[in-house]
């Protein structure tokens, strides 16, 4: 077996399923999950009938590089998204199975392996999957962290030399998971020259990209700002986005890559040994939500709504910010942040996961301890109810 499998830690929900075991929550009281990210509004009705009516397209195999359709879609989403002078539906975009499995995917076809010290640069917190594929892929995670007084972004003007020279992929997360925040332009145009002069790609993971709060402050994404300096050729510059969180659609598992197309080039290469092509059923499917905005604002609402309705809450108890973007909140914890969730379960059954399970340890500092992500994933109701629970036991803390 790979040796490398021995340094993948725990995933974050394996971590929590043992803070939980044997705690018997109390029966009266409705689990109400607020861990894990998987949006639970509905998925919208058009693409549903979309693939049910594209069903029959099962029984034609799938390409790697996916239907030109489903990239136009793509490429005109983006041009229009985030104000791209021109992107190239042939050649910068190609369709994934989710961007769980493309960032993975990406890594092991990116990663030079034959280099002295080959270095993946990541967030902390952290989406677990920058790290694993790292691991996979011969290199070595490099952890940057994501603090308060920086905004929850990382400080890049502390990075050392010696770390650009050894990285070849420098991960993003903007918004952020879990902390919400958004990389603004002015660091991205920097990022940008420091990947110039060491020569290392910048893969910005956007998911998130859709999930706001104010209509005329949208987050930037990294194509964006490569636009506003000239550079069409997204040169070492690459994008994951996904229908999962923009348009409640999880388990569609569709989303895409897009960006310099030497890389994509590449990369397609790798895939079409992976195996891994998106049915044109779920394609097709993926067009029609693509091209609508609709149901995208609508999500937006109900989300707003919850973000208003739990912060007024939680607010006059908890350290809690509304995030810039996203559906998380990273509120700081009264008590550990292991024994909170703890009693948040074992008192009012409400799971959240401990901020430092995204985390690592790095110079004897932890991101995420004293911190819980919170996913406001659960209807309106649910996540109001949730928030008065919470606040429950925060005040039984205050007078204990």
């Amino acid at each position: 077996m790979n040796p490398d499998l021995d340094k993948l830690q725990p995933y974050p929900f394996e971590k929590l399923a043992k803070l939980k075991e044997g705690i018997t929550p109390p029966a009266d009281k409705k689990h109400i999950a607020l861990s894990i990210g998987e949006p639970k509004h509905p998925a919208p009705q058009f693409v549903l009938d979309t693939l049910v009516n594209a069903l029959p397209e099962m029984e034609r195999y799938p390409s790697t590089k996916g239907l030109p359709e489903l990239r136009e879609a793509i490429a005109n989403w983006l041009i229009q998204r985030f104000k791209l002078n021109q992107c190239d539906a042939e050649t910068q975009v190609l369709p994934v199975n989710g961007t769980r499995e493309a960032i993975f995917a990406f890594t092991q076809a990116a990663i030079d392996r034959t280099a002295s010290n080959p270095l993946v640069v990541s967030p902390n917190p952290f989406y677990q999957i920058y790290e694993g594929a790292a691991y996979l892929s011969g290199a070595t995670p490099h952890f940057l962290p994501c603090l308060e007084d920086h905004h929850f972004i990382p400080d890049f003007s502390q990075v050392e030399e010696r770390v650009w020279n050894d990285c070849q992929i420098l991960f993003l997360c903007s918004p952020g998971n879990p902390t919400g925040s958004v990389i603004p332009s002015s660091t991205l145009e920097q990022l940008i020259e420091l990947s110039d002069k060491h020569n290392f790609i910048i893969a910005s993971d956007e998911c998130y990209s859709e999930i706001y709060t104010d209509e005329a402050n949208k987050p930037t994404g990294l194509l964006e700002v490569c636009a506003q300096i000239g550079r069409d050729d997204f040169k070492n510059c690459v994008v994951f986005h996904s229908l999962s969180k923009r348009s409640n659609l999880p388990g569609l598992r569709s989303g895409f890559i897009a960006g310099d197309q030497d890389i994509l080039k590449n990369f397609l290469l790798y895939r079409t040994y992976h195996g891994c092509s998106m049915g044109i059923h779920t394609q097709l499917a993926s067009i029609a939500a693509w091209n609508d905005e609709e149901h995208v604002l609508e999500n937006r609402r109900q989300y707003k709504q919850k973000f208003k309705q739990v912060l007024e809450v939680l607010s006059p108890v908890m350290d809690i910010e509304q995030t810039d973007a996203s559906f998380y909140l990273w509120p700081k914890t009264p008590i550990n942040e292991e024994e909170f969730a703890q009693r948040l379960f074992a008192e009012e059954n409400i799971t959240v996961l401990p901020g430092s399970y995204l985390s690592r340890t790095v110079d004897g500092i932890n991101p995420g301890e004293g911190r819980i992500r919170m996913a406001l994933v659960a209807e309106v109701d649910e996540c109001l109810e949730a928030a008065q629970r919470i606040r429950s036991l925060i005040e039984r803390l205050n007078k204990s």
